[in-house]
């Protein structure tokens, strides 16, 4: 299992690599269309980019629909008309528009369709009744908008020559029987011969059903887990796997994976325009949000008091140590001085009585402090065997001798700064530089998102006017701010009285 997950964490780091390959088969489509002169060809080909955005972009498959329907009157092929009905139903399915997808379906002629474009067409229907019930999440409309998806699944099912496709139905209608056991059965049967990657994966999703049905969880991960691997490495955006899966391992406690997928989810359900996919993962993201949240916050909390509680050990344990060299030294100085007075009997037998009495009292604080010092070490000693059970304690220590932690925490603070802001204001530095004249633009260095100058006046756009604020939350000198605020005010375009205020309104 913890195979196929690093698998899939891998898969999600790869994600914009796969989206490049899918974009660059796409443009290879979009380039044939733009050359050929071939109205059947050209008719053909958005049926491809039409499949090939279904899952990838709702709104673009959309788009090579219309140009299908457009290409279609030129055609004069009336009894493809159906088709175009059929396709605009389907996406509308993923895009969540259900009243539009059965305008969509009810505007067909069923009876004048070709066997195929029949089987096509109940699979569209099963599977907006299937939306519909995942969608309203209430008992007795799921109930019966399940009934029905299960009414044109046996459609399909009756359409479907022998096959992959077949059992997949049929595991489909053994599942909505009760019958997770036989519909396992016959899927495992199905992967064992099957080696189309397509297909291989709605045997994998099924068979997560299958086994959650039969409360097998992890043979259910394990199968969600191979479902969205795949789907990743095809670039498809709408897809119910991944989130499925975080919210298993939300559920196992494995909160920071949990987290991460659906995050991916949720982005992929965005870039897809998916309202379904996105609705899904917003109930499942609120929980586990704010459990990784609390999370962090705790981690937070354990660093913050391990940190505290270690410089005070320290401190404490380098005042013990002074303490016992200074007494050791003092102690010294004492024999020193009983070893001169033994010159002279009657000084000597003075200085014993005055000494004895001084070393019994000082003998009897070091004694003290050393018997102190012995159990602060030892209470010391037990805070280490504490702090090691719980954390790495010679990485702590090199963490509070370095100033390494600083920096890094610093530097990533401004990158997490820069990041955020340029989520909020990409244009930013853009439209900064429209302020200033050619000569006395600032952009980042390679690698940078903000440069120093920039960030300043990202904060200053941001509502913080106070130099002194900036200064501090950017750990900048007070000079530092306000040589560049009035550096960059005396360069601007429309005047230094106006600069600041143009900033903010960017």
């Amino acid at each position: 299992m913890e195979r196929s997950l690093q698998e899939l964490d891998s898969a999600i780091l790869q994600k914009p690599m796969f989206h490049k390959y899918h974009e660059v088969r796409l443009d290879s489509f979009k380039q044939e269309l733009s050359q050929t002169h071939d109205l059947w060809k050209a008719y053909h080909l958005c049926g491809s980019l039409f499949y090939e955005y279904l899952h990838f972009q709702a709104d673009s498959s959309l788009h090579y629909i219309e140009q299908k329907a457009q290409l279609l009157s030129l055609l004069k092929a009336p009894h493809l008309q159906d088709e175009i009905h059929i396709n605009r139903a389907e996406v509308y399915n993923i895009k969540g528009m259900y009243t539009e997808s059965l305008a969509e379906l009810q505007a067909t002629h069923p009876r004048q369709m070709t066997e195929g474009m029949r089987r096509y067409y109940y699979s569209v229907y099963a599977n907006y009744y299937a939306y519909l019930a995942n969608y309203h999440q209430v008992e007795e409309l799921d109930s019966k908008y399940k009934k029905l998806s299960d009414l044109y699944r046996d459609s399909v099912f009756m359409l479907l020559p022998p096959g992959t496709d077949h059992e997949i139905v049929f595991a489909d209608k053994l599942m909505f029987s009760h019958k997770p056991e036989e519909a396992i059965q016959k899927l495992k049967e199905q992967l064992r011969t099957n080696k189309d990657t397509k297909r291989r994966v709605y045997l994998y999703y099924v068979l997560s059903d299958a086994y959650a049905m039969c409360n097998d969880s992890i043979s259910q991960m394990y199968y969600l887990a191979q479902t969205a691997i795949q789907d990743l490495h095809m670039s498809v955006r709408e897809y119910a796997a991944l989130q499925k899966l975080g919210w298993q391992l939300y559920k196992q406690g494995n909160l920071e994976r949990a987290y991460n997928y659906l995050r991916c989810s949720m982005n992929d359900a965005f870039d897809c325009n998916s309202r379904l996919r996105f609705a899904e993962i917003k109930d499942y993201s609120i929980v586990v949000n704010k459990a990784y949240i609390d999370m962090q916050n705790q981690k937070y909390v354990t660093m913050r008091r391990t940190v505290i509680v270690t410089v005070m050990l320290v401190v404490l344990m380098l005042a013990s140590i002074i303490t016992l060299v200074y007494w050791m030294k003092k102690l010294q100085r004492m024999k020193r001085l009983l070893a001169e007075n033994n010159e002279q009997l009657t000084i000597t037998n003075h200085n014993l009585a005055i000494t004895g009495k001084i070393k019994e009292a000082y003998i009897g604080r070091y004694l003290s402090h050393c018997v102190e010092y012995i159990e602060k070490l030892n209470q010391y000693r037990r805070s280490l065997v504490k702090l090691a059970m719980a954390s790495k304690i010679e990485e702590l220590f090199k963490t509070l001798r370095s100033e390494k932690f600083i920096k890094e925490e610093r530097e990533n603070f401004y990158k997490e700064f820069d990041r955020s802001f340029l989520d909020l204001f990409p244009n930013f530095v853009n439209d900064f530089n429209q302020l200033l004249p050619e000569d006395q633009r600032t952009y980042p260095k390679p690698g940078e998102l903000l440069n120093t100058e920039l960030r300043v006046f990202a904060l200053i756009r941001l509502g913080a006017t106070e130099t002194a604020n900036i200064a501090y939350f950017l750990g900048y000198s007070l000079s530092t701010v306000y040589n560049y605020r009035s550096r960059f005010r005396l360069k601007a375009l429309h005047g230094k009285d106006l600069f600041e205020q143009e900033v903010m309104a960017l």
